[in-house]
């Protein structure tokens, strides 16, 4: 079974940056497409970024494309979602989930296999 720990969130101005980290443990990371997802208060949670297994393909939200990088090490087991310009529509609780497969995919919270607490980023002057 994957344990998913997030951190890295927190207060921060618009414009600026934070880098959250996803640390898995339990499982082999290299076996999961790892995505993050984010839901703010009074939304529905929605996917912002996926990596597949060894890192070759990635997945942005439109509204994050340009702004947002992920990148993953698996020999640290962690996951990197690096996220710059951010506004305040950015705020919400990011969570990261895996998705057992070893190719590709699916960036889509109903076949995440694992979920993370998450973790708050509040963009705000």
């Amino acid at each position: 079974q994957l344990q998913l720990v997030e951190s890295g969130g927190g207060l921060v101005q618009p414009g600026g940056s934070l880098t959250l980290s996803c640390i898995a443990s339990g499982s082999t990371m290299a076996n999961y497409a790892i995505g993050w997802f984010r839901q703010a208060p009074g939304r529905e949670r929605e996917e912002v970024s996926c990596i597949s297994g060894k890192g070759g393909n990635t997945h942005y939200r439109r509204s994050v494309l340009d702004r947002f990088t992920i990148s993953r090490d698996n020999a640290k087991n962690t996951v990197y979602l690096q996220m710059n310009n951010l506004k305040p529509e950015d705020t919400g609780v990011y969570y990261c989930a895996g998705e057992l497969r070893t190719q590709g995919y699916t960036c889509s919270e109903d076949v995440m296999d694992y979920w993370g607490k998450g973790t708050l980023v509040t963009v705000s002057s």
